[in-house]
Order: structure tokens, then sequence, then C-alpha cells
């Protein structure tokens, strides 16, 4: 699978074939790109001098991320990225925009989303995004997030997904709910589902006994409980049945 940190756009010859990134062609792009990247609260340099050569240090807020260079550059190779300066250069701004969401980003823009709650796919949960330019990514909370700020934070996330702007449309028996530009956006519409009940009435279907067909990162499907289960069958996809009523009980991940 490609490596989203680096842009995802590579495509399968180049993955299967990967084309090495050389180091020092990494570090001519790092020390010409860096400088660029660096903003007010954000710092990205390349420290010298390590015993395994040279490291991107990111630091932002409380979150300090170092990857050394060498790292990068094996990380890029297995990525598929192409290597040519704007390849890495693209490569490596997309890692550092893919960096870790600092507590801070998360209390003033965090919005809760249904995600995977465990790696099998067979459980879902509440988790907190940030929108960072034309990326949506998770938080985790910093060792130094008590559980006081932890509480507000999700809170507070809570609150924004009321505000998310969804699309509602009817398909024949189905209802679904999705996000004009962000897909994994679509989940919000799930902390209210009494609106979400009646919005589906307001488009003239009665829906009493609706359950939700939720596959994280995708459109939600509402439906009846025989047409909810029809459409999981249907899926390739992992996906979770959940009758409306069940939603408050979803745990945090």
């Amino acid at each position: 699978m490609t490596d989203r940190r680096f842009g995802g756009s590579a495509g399968l010859l180049a993955r299967l074939r990967p084309e090495r990134i050389d180091v020092a062609d990494l570090r001519d792009v790092a020390e010409a790109l860096l400088p660029c990247l660096t903003s007010p609260g954000l710092t990205v340099l390349l420290e010298q001098g390590s015993r395994r050569g040279s490291v991107v240090v990111v630091e932002e807020d409380e979150r300090t991320l170092r990857m050394p260079l060498a790292d990068l550059a094996d990380d890029m190779t297995a990525s598929g990225v192409r290597p040519t300066s704007t390849g890495i250069s693209t490569a490596l701004a997309s890692w550092i925009a893919h960096r870790p969401v600092t507590d801070r980003a998360a209390a003033t823009g965090g919005i809760a989303v249904v995600d995977w709650a465990d790696s099998r796919r067979r459980a879902v949960g509440w988790r907190v995004v940030v929108r960072r330019g034309e990326l949506v990514l998770p938080w985790q909370p910093s060792a130094s997030c008590d559980a006081a700020a932890v509480h507000r934070i999700r809170s507070a996330a809570l609150g924004r997904a009321h505000d998310v702007a969804l699309d509602l449309r009817v398909e024949g028996p189905v209802a679904l709910w999705s996000h004009p530009t962000d897909p994994v956006l679509a989940t919000a519409a799930l902390v209210a589902p009494d609106r979400m009940l009646q919005r589906v009435a307001a488009a003239g279907m009665s829906m009493p006994g609706m359950f939700v067909v939720i596959t994280p990162h995708r459109p939600v499907a509402c439906a009846s409980a025989g047409v909810a289960r029809r459409l999981a069958g249907e899926t390739a996809e992992a996906c979770v049945i959940a009758p409306w009523q069940a939603l408050v009980d979803l745990p945090w991940v």
C-alpha cells in the first residue's frame, strides 16, 4: 500500500520496482526546502553530526519529531517516490504536513468523527481529527495532556461535529450522508442521530427503525435493518452496522 505521508501518488509499477532515493539527494532537497516550511510555531530543520548522519527535526508546541535522513530515504524508496528533485521535494513537504497533531490544534479545531477502533476493523469509536490544509489528520493526546484536558478537547470536538455541513442524498430505500471535500468527516453526522432522523423525514423518508452502515472515511448509509444488512453484504469493504440508538454508546479510540 502507498504510504500516504509522501503524497500517495506513486503508481503500482513504481512501488513494485522502486528507484532508490539517495541520501545525498535528499539532503540537498532538505537544505533548500526546510527553511521555507518553518512558520510561526513550527520549526523544521536539518540537524547535522549525529551518529546516524543528518536528522530532520520537526518541532511544534509539545510535539517533537526526529527522523534520520537515511531512514527517511529508505521510507521514500519503499513508497515509490520518484528520485528527482521535484519528486523528493513533494514527498518531503507531504511528510512534514503529516506531522503529529498538537494538543493545541486539537483544542482549537478538533472535530469528532467515527473511526476504526481495532486493527481488524470490527469495531468503531469516536476520534478527534484536525484539518490541516487539504488533509484531515487524527489526534492522539500527548503525554503532557491530562485526563481533564482530554475530556475538554473531546467535548469541544463533539460540539464542532454538530456544525459540519453534510450532504444528504436519498437513493431508493437508502439515505447517504457525505462531505463534499473530506470523506472522513461524513461520520460527524453520527453525533446527532435524532437530527439525522429529522432530515431523513424532511427528505420524504420514514425511517423510525434506522440502522446505520458505518465505513470510516466513507459516506454513511442509513436504511432499515434488512436493507442495511444487504448493503453490508454487497460491499467488499469492512463496515459496522448499528441501530441509531447504539450510537450514543460508542467509545473513544
